[in-house]
């Protein structure tokens, strides 16, 4: 049965074929597995990417700790989710992130003065969210190795600057993502069955820097009108007044689709600054989990205290939790 393969595999091969650093390789099988329809024409390839992939992981595995660098754009994910923030050169980026993080990022007033990628941590509420400052997404320097980690994120935030050339920025970003297979989860539906097979949908948020005061609303207004597909509502922000900054923090926390739920000792308050972060959706069962492996083996009962209950609720492990539920576990 042929394998039918499409365009995109042969490129991605040449690059792992050509790749030295055993990082590097794993990113583009993992980027191969990726791209490769699912039929039983492709069984026998699967397997033997998955073999190599696997033994691949268990080398750099038992480099760790030596002295081999592991590729800086690798970020370990920290906190309640990682959020990529991209964009054209000379966006704001980086001030973004220095506004909104304890991160040592590169602030220039040059394009490109973004090399390598930075983790931050950003506030809101009680809950930490890593930021990511990236390199400059641009056809002319393009690096593979910055959309693997578009693609590994649970958030991409888009920015574009107000007072630069905004309409052409987003569309030749959204473009050079799209070339990489990396397309906004909004517009998922445009896509068939198969196509969806083949490509990589993120939840994208779009910002749009250096709306730094009222004066700039109008044209913020016009902007919106002329950006007709865009995959979710705009947001006006300045890097450097702060404006919008706050609202920048909870739509980030919403468009992470994940909840805050507390964890009641029997007997005592519950500790009302250390949430447990979950996914939107997850039940009592998933929380005990989080709480402690043993506790899903050994529960015997729960009780919530918030959304759609009354007070201290004897609920099943099958109950879906929400933001600011209060739970006691009994094993």
């Amino acid at each position: 049965m042929p394998t039918n393969l499409p365009p995109e595999y042969a490129k991605i091969e040449e690059r792992y074929r050509a790749a030295t650093e055993v990082p590097e390789k794993i990113m583009y099988l993992e980027e191969m597995l990726s791209v490769i329809p699912k039929h039983k024409g492709t069984d026998h390839l699967r397997a033997d990417l998955r073999r190599k992939l696997s033994k691949l992981k268990e080398t750099a595995a038992s480099r760790k700790g030596g002295s081999r660098q592991v590729s800086p754009f690798q970020i370990e994910k920290e906190g309640a989710g990682q959020v990529a923030v991209v964009g054209p050169p000379n966006v704001g980026k980086s001030s973004l992130v220095d506004a909104l993080t304890n991160a040592d990022v590169e602030i220039g007033a040059y394009p490109y003065s973004t090399a390598l990628p930075v983790p931050g941590m950003m506030m809101y509420e009680n809950v930490s969210i890593q930021l990511v400052d990236t390199p400059p997404l641009s056809a002319e320097f393009e690096e593979p190795q910055l959309m693997h980690l578009i693609r590994l994120s649970d958030l991409v935030c888009l920015v574009i600057d107000l007072q630069g050339t905004p309409i052409q920025q987003f569309e030749d970003s959204l473009a050079l993502m799209k070339e990489h297979r990396i397309i906004p989860q909004q517009y998922r539906e445009h896509y068939d069955a198969d196509q969806q097979s083949r490509l990589v949908f993120k939840p994208m948020m779009v910002v749009v820097n250096k709306t730094d005061d009222e004066g700039h609303d109008d044209d913020f207004s016009v902007l919106c009108e002329l950006l007709e597909e865009v995959p979710c509502a705009l947001l006006p922000i300045s890097a450097q007044n702060g404006r919008n900054l706050d609202t920048f923090r909870r739509i980030v926390f919403e468009r992470l689709d994940i909840v805050r739920v507390y964890s009641k000792p029997p007997g005592k308050d519950p500790n009302l600054n250390a949430p447990f972060v979950m996914k939107r959706g997850g039940t009592v069962e998933n929380f005990a989990e989080k709480v402690h492996k043993d506790f899903v083996e050994k529960l015997r009962s729960a009780r919530v205290w918030g959304y759609g209950v009354f007070e201290g609720q004897k609920v099943g492990r099958d109950h879906v939790l929400h933001d600011g539920d209060v739970v006691e576990l009994k094993t």
